[in-house]
């Protein structure tokens, strides 16, 4: 099943798996305002029988960044306005991330800047050998906006987005691996299908173990080690719980056949 009602997102339902389109191939989908709306109206309120999300790019690049030409089409420099921008830039991150849908990635080609951002705030991410990442965002004279100097950095380290950011390095797909912006290597042209079939496995998890995965570990690493570990304990009760309350039905009806 398709959806309609975007402009630069094309999304198509089907078991339960929703494939998230960047629709600007012609852009290498860089992302403009409207994208980004367009991406925050999906992740605010998924339908109700989408259970895990696949995150890809149409055409060649999964995303090649902020659209600048949008960007030097703005009048003279507002710092409000820029900041509103950025912030909502950020809730929008939150929201792919916090939103209690699991989101598989799958990347080809340009992973660059805000599309980095866009990448790191997703749960599972599969790279094809294509793919390509790059923050060059310092040799333009400005600054990462989107999330990079927190979710890049808690990939691969303050030390090593700083290296990025002052000389535009540009790092392979194996590279990548190896960093951790991806988990998986796909062979050219199968990152999507992979990603299908992982978010497919991930969909029939318990609803309550793909939550607290989501929402209990990005909170524990901020904490300290004697406050996760407490935070662990009751994450985990809930979900023995919620466990328990499944499976009684089960057990009563085994226990009554003997």
């Amino acid at each position: 099943m398709a959806t309609d009602g975007y402009e630069h997102l094309e999304v198509e339902i089907s078991e339960g798996i929703a494939v998230v389109g960047l629709a600007r191939a012609d852009k290498r989908n860089a992302v403009n305002r409207k994208m980004l709306s367009e991406l925050d109206d999906f992740f605010s309120s998924p339908p109700d029988d989408v259970k895990a999300a696949v995150l890809v790019g149409h055409g060649k690049h999964f995303c090649a960044g902020l659209d600048l030409q949008e960007v030097m089409e703005m009048k003279d420099p507002d710092p409000l306005r820029d900041v509103v921008d950025t912030r909502y830039w950020h809730s929008v991150m939150d929201k792919i991330q916090l939103g209690g849908l699991p989101v598989v990635t799958a990347m080809q080609g340009a992973v660059i800047g805000g599309g980095l951002e866009i990448a790191t705030a997703t749960h599972v991410r599969v790279a094809e050998p294509s793919t390509f990442y790059q923050l060059p965002e310092g040799s333009r004279g400005i600054f990462v906006g989107g999330g990079a100097t927190v979710r890049v950095a808690r990939v691969i380290g303050s030390d090593r987005l700083t290296e990025m950011l002052l000389t535009g390095r540009r790092y392979s797909a194996e590279e990548g691996l190896r960093l951790g912006l991806s988990h998986y290597l796909a062979e050219e042209g199968e990152a999507r299908s992979t990603a299908v079939e992982l978010a497919g496995q991930i969909s029939r998890n318990a609803p309550i173990s793909n939550y607290l995965a989501i929402q209990a570990v990005a909170r524990i690493s901020e904490m300290s080690a004697a406050d996760g570990l407490y935070a662990e304990t009751l994450s985990a009760i809930l979900s023995h719980y919620q466990a328990a309350l499944e499976l009684r039905p089960g057990i009563a009806e085994f226990l009554g056949k003997k």
